[in-house]
């Protein structure tokens, strides 16, 4: 229960920040190429292996809402095979901390690397990996955002999940400056699979993924480290840093995570991958579902009209898209039919993405 007490404080805090403004949340989504490697990956922290060396960093992290600069730098490769989703992260840190040895602990208590995986790109039933710089895991299923009521699995582990860390310079030591630490992951496909029969390896497709580091000014206390307090003893904020900008204090929101195209491409080859155009239908889609699920909040009703939710002549890459809303006893549908694949694509009152 205790565990469950801080977890519900934490996300409280966060979900307030759901009434902040949206005016940046339009921004496209990250993209990154994985390419498949024939020869498996160390897990060793060490990032030598020849693979790593022929693909390139991603875009350097940037503030959660998508304007500050962080501090520090923070990048991320990654590489993919048959068995496994290969990720390396290299974190800039001047004094690497850690104090936190037990698996499925509140690992962002300490500086930490995030990622946060769905699959299958419908906002619900996703994944949460959170490591700090002892290599202690934290690994969560989702049901859903917090925004509803939802289950969060804090004992579903990644069975068969690798990680190592490598520190550059000396772990909790005040007295010297560090160059920062690498993270090497190896997650296994088979964590994420619905079924024993479930071929769910992603080749030459897309899955919605983010990263995330949390990072917190720190004291010396006693000649240790710890998160840093004002002068009344309350705990300063952390710093949230992000691959793929949310645009609010919330990394909770999956529909605006980035996109990992999964090419069979042999690593040191070119491949492209760009965003599908049903995929910028569904953007569309939640922009709207915001508008209705904040006018309930303020009003205990949905708006029954789609012109109350959008402005008229909606067009996504040059072709005009056409949204519907139908309310009904217990939330509403939004849905578009799209120009480009034939698809009825939906959201519903549960934020939840739906194909037919």
């Amino acid at each position: 229960m205790k565990l469950k007490k801080h977890i519900f404080v934490l996300i409280l805090g966060v979900v307030s920040a759901l009434g902040c403004s949206q005016s940046k949340e339009n921004k496209a989504p990250k993209s990154y190429i994985a390419y498949k490697t024939s020869t498996p990956i160390q897990i060793d922290g060490e990032a030598n292996d020849a693979a790593w060396s022929k693909v390139d960093w991603s875009d350097t992290f940037i503030d959660i809402e998508g304007v500050k600069q962080p501090k520090y730098k923070t990048k991320v490769k990654m590489l993919w095979d048959d068995k496994y989703y290969y990720i390396l992260a290299q974190l800039e840190e001047p004094h690497v901390w850690a104090t936190l040895t037990k698996r499925d602990t509140i690992i962002f208590h300490n500086n930490d690397f995030e990622v946060f995986i769905d699959p299958d790109g419908d906002t619900h039933n996703y994944y949460e990996l959170e490591i700090n710089a002892l290599n202690t895991a934290w690994d969560l299923f989702v049901s859903q955002p917090y925004r509803k009521n939802n289950v969060v699995l804090n004992d579903w582990n990644i069975t068969g999940l690798k990680s190592a860390v490598k520190v550059n310079g000396t772990l909790n030591n005040p007295k010297d400056i560090d160059e920062g630490w690498v993270l090497e992951l190896a997650i296994p496909w088979k964590a994420y699979k619905k079924g024993y029969f479930h071929k769910n390896v992603p080749t030459d497709s897309y899955w919605r993924v983010n990263f995330s580091r949390v990072n917190w000014d720190y004291q010396i206390k006693d000649g240790k480290y710890e998160r840093k307090r004002d002068e009344k003893g309350k705990l300063l904020h952390e710093y949230n840093w992000v691959w793929s900008p949310m645009g609010v204090i919330n990394m909770h929101e999956p529909e605006k995570w980035g996109y990992v195209y999964f090419s069979s491409k042999e690593v040191g080859a070119k491949d492209v991958f760009n965003i599908a155009s049903d995929e910028k239908i569904k953007w569309e889609l939640y922009s709207m579902y915001r508008k209705q699920i904040a006018h309930f909040k303020k009003n205990s009703t949905y708006f029954k009209s789609i012109d109350s939710l959008t402005q008229k002549g909606i067009k996504i890459d040059d072709k005009a898209v056409v949204p519907k809303l139908e309310n009904h006893s217990t939330g509403f549908n939004l849905s578009i039919v799209s120009p480009f694949s034939g698809k009825t694509l939906i959201v519903n009152q549960n934020g939840k993405f739906i194909t037919k």
